[in-house]
Parts: structure tokens; sequence; C-alpha cells
């Protein structure tokens, strides 16, 4: 935020930010994951899933080695708040050390068009 001066006014630029209350979100645990490679998904939580999402698809980056191909999946939304553990399948985490890792989901609507976008991190093991 920007604030100057104008003729004896204070002026304020504000910046708009969306409505966080209906932003959509996403949490995860590592729950059932095996270490190195554990092929089936962690268990997720959606929170605010917009309208229209018929499907969401998941990405996950090691923060700490960004080049590593985890992948994701995508799945049917069927309006449920929770994936179990194995909801889809990817290259699960098997660092050297304790790595951060994001798993990023799109809520996609019928012809796939991404509608919104959220992420979270969690360090492993």
């Amino acid at each position: 935020m920007k604030s100057y001066w104008a003729a004896g006014i204070l002026a304020v630029n504000v910046m708009a930010v969306p409505n966080a209350a209906h932003a959509f979100g996403l949490s995860f645990e590592w729950g059932q994951t095996k270490k190195c490679f554990d092929s089936k998904s962690p268990p997720i939580k959606l929170s605010k899933v917009p309208k229209g999402t018929e499907k969401v698809r998941f990405k996950m980056v090691d923060l700490d080695a960004p080049g590593y191909p985890h992948g994701g999946g995508t799945v049917a939304y069927d309006g449920k708040a929770s994936l179990p553990y194995g909801a889809f399948k990817y290259k699960g985490p098997c660092p050297p050390s304790p790595h951060t890792y994001q798993i990023t989901g799109e809520a996609l609507d019928a012809k796939g068009k991404v509608i919104a976008k959220a992420s979270a991190r969690k360090r492993f093991p």
C-alpha cells in the first residue's frame, strides 16, 4: 500500500484482495503414507470448493528438489470434502532428509477449465 500527501490531503492507494472467506482451500496429512515412493496419495481435505467443479487435478512438488517428477492425479468431484488415502496414484516422497512438499489442487469445470486453485505444504517425514 502506498500513501502520499497531495494538496494537504492524505491519499491512500488500496490494493483489492479477493474475499478470503470464499477461497478454495486444501489441506493434507501424510497419514498412512509409507516412506519411499508410496504410490497412493495422502488423505486430502477440501474446503469451499467452487460451484461448478466437476474434477480436481492434483500435483505434488518437492520444494527442496523441484525437478523430481512426483506427478499427481485427477479425481471426479462428488461433493465430498475429503479424499481418502490412495484416491489417486502418484510417486510419493523419499527424501534423504526432511523435505517440504506442496500439493496443489485445481478445481476444473465440465470443460476442463481451471476455475480455482489451492495448495498446502508439509514436511516429510
